[in-house]
């Protein structure tokens, strides 16, 4: 019978309840029980997959294709787990199933609202998540409590414990422990108005995780056991650190989760933290650093590039680096003096994204990679933006473009990145099946197969004949362009096994110039660094010293 964990927090928004959730994870894993994770967002978009990253953050693609929201990122990296389109839902699918049963004649007439129908349809979602052998579900309720949009979801939560047997189900709730700079003291009233909050919906918390920038000593702790209602030993500190990968530490110096473990019944067994303590040992100890541009249109909210700033950063340590990313407006790039702005970069990295105003900016510095021979790693816009470059540079095609940015695609001369769907690149497409995706999709979301070509760069990082990597994208490179490509230099590193998609691209008498549709970032681990990524910061320090 699997344990729930339910995660919600208050006073304020981005106070960590994924790290804490995704820490909690970690070490529950780490004492060898089977452990799976769950984001429940209460906003009505039906999922991120069409949210702008600068409200939102980065959009996390799973291997089954689900676009979920940047804590599975979290999740992932902390428990070494895939997750799936299970692992993330919010108010606006659930409204938009039960509005579909509704009008499918589902509910014989009945009044659909939001008890039972939609609190019902939650508690399911947290049921459906944990798979017959996991032990541990975790839950992380998105938003605050006293949000309004977050009540079904607090309801929900609340009838699911008591629909459970005693210890199946515990509440972690995590807030606020400001520190008044005037007064001298670390303040505990938003944190008993949070908990008073939670308390008025039916819920009471088992454990309070308290954030601060602050040391927070005994006398606060037992201050916020008292009022709270809380075990003083289940009041957990949670205080500020440079190395988000340090706070599983931190909760277990305070017996965090043999004490959680202990609320659910479950024996609390030896604990095996070597490989993570390895890892920030590693990362504490480095001296060298590197440079590396991360050439974006979010840039104003650096989670837009989470996934990419936290594999870096893994690839760094293997490498025996200290990765600075540095982000760099693309959109501001192509109109700037290039060298200026990258001259001081060991290394050039160019993400996917959308904006079409972004695009000759992203060109524009694989150029200057190119030419100077400056490590440049390209992911998929990334390596359309390259191979357009190339095709203008070195084949003589100055009208070179993808269709992605043409109102009408006969508008483009030499059309060397199209549309999936464009000639036989339809029944490749369709080669590969995934459960309904939440929105129109008419490209690759999700794991896809790549072939790589043996005596690569590619290849020797991989050192695998055949991989699977994550993708996100409907444009591809047009095969009526490949063989001049070739002729012209360009390395086709990998492609899908029947040949049809390029899938990567690389260079020749270059330190590391290599090119990937695929999402590598998304499935960066701190104790299984990508290889791509790791190849990379390894190209990237050698050139720098």
């Amino acid at each position: 019978m699997t344990k729930h964990i339910i995660v919600t927090g208050g006073v304020v928004s981005s106070l960590g309840k994924g790290i804490t959730a995704a820490s909690l994870g970690r070490l529950l894993k780490s004492r060898g029980y089977k452990v799976t994770m769950q984001k429940a967002d209460p906003y009505l978009n039906v999922d991120p997959g069409t949210m702008s990253p600068t409200q939102h953050g980065e959009v996390f693609v799973t291997d089954d294709g689900h676009e979920g929201d940047l804590d599975l990122g979290h999740y992932e990296r902390f428990i070494d787990e895939n997750l799936t389109r299970e692992s993330n839902f919010t108010a606006g699918r659930i409204y938009q199933e039960l509005l579909d049963d509704d009008r499918a004649g589902d509910f014989s007439g009945g009044t659909v609202q939001v008890v039972p129908n939609m609190t019902n349809a939650i508690r399911e979602r947290f049921i459906k998540v944990a798979e017959s052998d996991t032990d541990i579900a975790i839950t992380e309720i998105g938003g605050t409590v006293g949000d309004i949009e977050s009540l079904p979801f607090i309801e929900a939560a609340r009838q699911f414990k008591m629909s459970k047997p005693h210890g199946d189900v515990i509440f972690i709730h995590v807030t606020l422990v400001p520190y008044v700079a005037a007064a001298h003291e670390l303040k505990t009233k938003p944190t008993q108005h949070s908990v008073k909050e939670l308390r008025s919906n039916g819920v009471q918390p088992d454990f309070i995780v308290c954030r601060s920038d602050h040391e927070i000593n005994g006398q606060v702790k037992d201050k916020i056991a008292l009022f709270c209602d809380v075990d003083v030993a289940n009041v957990i500190s949670c205080q500020d650190v440079d190395n988000i990968y340090t706070v599983p530490m931190v909760m277990y110096d305070q017996g965090f989760d043999q004490r959680v473990l202990e609320a659910l019944g479950l024996e609390v067994p030896p604990i095996d933290l070597s490989d993570w303590r390895e890892y920030i040992n590693k990362s504490e100890a480095l001296t060298e650093e590197v440079n590396i541009a991360l050439v974006g249109e979010y840039i104003s909210l650096p989670d837009a590039y989470i996934s990419f700033v936290e594999a870096l950063r893994h690839a760094g340590v293997a490498a025996g680096y200290k990765v600075n990313t540095h982000m760099i407006d693309v959109v501001a790039l192509a109109e700037q003096d290039v060298e200026k702005t990258l001259g001081a970069m060991d290394g050039i990295l160019v993400p996917g994204g959308y904006r079409k105003s972004a695009f000759e900016g992203k060109v524009a510095a694989a150029h200057y990679a190119r030419l100077n021979q400056v490590p440049f790693m390209g992911v998929c816009l990334g390596l359309q933006a390259a191979v357009v470059e190339y095709a203008r540079s070195v084949l003589g095609l100055t009208e070179a473009n993808t269709t992605e940015n043409a109102e009408d695609v006969t508008s483009i001369v030499d059309p060397v990145i199209i549309h999936m769907s464009d000639e036989e690149l339809v029944a490749a497409a369709a080669s590969i099946t995934r459960p309904a995706a939440s929105r129109e999709v008419s490209g690759r979301l999700g794991a896809y197969p790549c072939q790589l070509v043996k005596g690569t760069k590619a290849y020797q990082v991989y050192q695998e004949d055949l991989i699977y990597e994550r993708f996100n994208h409907s444009f591809v490179v047009n095969n009526s362009y490949r063989q001049q490509l070739v002729d012209a230099g360009l390395i086709i590193g990998g492609t899908s096994p029947d040949g049809v998609f390029v899938n990567m691209v690389e260079l020749a008498d270059h330190p590391w110039y290599v090119c990937t549709l695929g999402h590598p970032e998304f499935k960066s681990r701190p104790t299984r660094p990508h290889p791509l990524l790791v190849g990379f910061v390894q190209a990237v320090g050698q050139v720098s010293k």
